[in-house]
């Protein structure tokens, strides 16, 4: 978590776990700094995805 950053602006993400099993398998990455999500679905992060909160 502490390599990856916001494609968008480059702050920092913060991860939120909605399924975890032995990997996380849903939730989503928040920027902290513009507030842009990216969502994990099965297990991948899409950071192409925006969802602006």
């Amino acid at each position: 978590m502490k390599i990856l950053r916001c494609p968008e602006c480059k702050g920092e993400l913060e991860l939120k776990v909605e399924e975890e099993k032995k990997e996380i398998e849903q939730g989503e990455l928040l920027c902290k700094k513009c507030s842009v999500g990216y969502p994990i679905e099965e297990g991948i992060p899409n950071m192409l995805k925006q969802i602006q909160r």
